[in-house]
């Protein structure tokens, strides 16, 4: 069993994903293809938004929207301290400084009254300057924009979405990428919408947003490439991997619906095992992970153990929250500044979750982890 398997998906799309890989080989247009502008104008109509700009990578996406609203040194940008550490790590990039905020205990979300506390502590410190607010969308849930967006508005900050985990997920009928002022997500593969390789992109309505964005990706060209009006990224996307995002997204959304389908059955064979994840009323995730809480950390490791002896594999998302980083050390946060954040870092595990988990497999996963639980055997 693979945690994602890959593998049965590409049985699915083997046909069109060689063709359009042979396409690319055939008219040698590697970087920025056709296959990228096409891309482009489905994605902004999937998100609902003017403009996509792909780029090499999530944490391009992200760095490129940092920069396109010059943040720098001396500004604050609020994140949670429970997400992968790109999230914080552009932020420190780009010369900013990352300002952590807890989550919510049942979605893992960006707590909104940690966030405007954390936006008080900044302003009454006076050592930085509050610019931004960069929810992220964990594990394919939104985060809760109808309680972030008036804080961030309160204060004058722009958002920026970190839907890496999330795009193609929805909160009251709004599409993951769409959610902030700019959205950014990840192809990496073993996202719900991944390449076979790094890639990413941008979100948003702004024509001189998507200007700028275009021109940090290649190196702040201006006119062309030889002319450099601002410093810039090689963030370019690969034809190849826009040709294969192309047939991925004529099953995207099928495939989104298998991955709520897997989820619930989940739910129901692990109800009373372990804490299952929680969701928003009106809103839709993409599973890119299915994460449960156990009991304690012994628990956790009981339930790993069990998995691992049924050949089951599992993940753990996240044992370190970003402030207790060493690479993070110089922010001068240490344990119990984000109690939340710590405990479902002791807590957490993530269980296979891709669209082809067959009924047998959830089956016996869910035996493995009672087992694991100490709860007797599960279907």
């Amino acid at each position: 069993m693979q945690f994602i398997d890959l593998g049965r998906q590409y049985a699915v799309l083997k046909e069109g994903i060689d063709e359009g890989i042979a396409a690319v080989l055939a008219h040698g247009r590697y970087i920025l293809g056709p296959e990228v502008t096409e891309l482009e104008e489905r994605l902004a109509a999937l998100a609902g938004v003017r403009y996509a700009v792909s780029c090499a990578s999530g944490t391009d996406a992200l760095l490129m929207a940092l920069m396109a609203w010059e943040i720098g040194p001396g500004d604050a940008v609020f994140v949670p301290a429970f997400t992968f550490f790109a999230s914080a790590e552009v932020i420190a990039l780009a010369g900013a400084t990352p300002v952590f905020t807890d989550i919510l205990p049942d979605t893992f979300n960006m707590d909104p009254a940690s966030l405007e506390a954390a936006i008080q502590e900044t302003l009454a410190q006076g050592r930085l300057t509050p610019r931004a607010v960069m929810p992220v969308d964990l594990f394919g849930l939104p985060a809760d924009y109808d309680a972030i967006r008036p804080i961030a508005r309160g204060y004058g900050l722009s958002i920026l979405e970190d839907a890496a985990q999330g795009f193609g997920g929805t909160y009251h009928g709004r599409t993951a990428g769409s959610l902030g002022d700019i959205g950014a997500t990840s192809f990496f593969p073993a996202k719900p919408l991944g390449g076979y390789g790094d890639g990413g992109a941008v979100f948003t309505d702004d024509p001189d947003t998507d200007r700028v964005l275009r021109s940090i990706r290649v190196h702040g060209e201006g006119r062309d490439r030889y002319e450099n009006v601002r410093l810039g990224l090689n963030g370019r996307l690969d034809s190849i991997q826009a040709a294969v995002l192309l047939q991925k997204l004529s099953i995207f959304e099928t495939e989104l619906g298998m991955r709520n389908d897997i989820a619930r059955k989940y739910s129901e064979r692990l109800a009373g095992l372990v804490q299952t994840p929680q969701f928003y009323a009106d809103s839709v995730s993409t599973w890119a992970q299915y994460s449960v809480l156990t009991e304690d950390e012994t628990q956790r490791e009981r339930i790993i153990d069990a998995l691992t002896k049924a050949d089951i594999p599992s993940a753990v998302y996240y044992r370190i929250p970003l402030h207790l980083q060493k690479a993070l050390a110089y922010l001068g946060y240490g344990e119990g500044d984000f109690p939340v954040s710590e405990a479902v870092s002791g807590r957490i595990v993530s269980l296979p979750m891709h669209p082809y988990l067959t009924d047998s497999e959830i089956s016996r996963i869910a035996e493995a982890v009672a087992a694991g639980a100490g709860k007797g055997k599960q279907s």
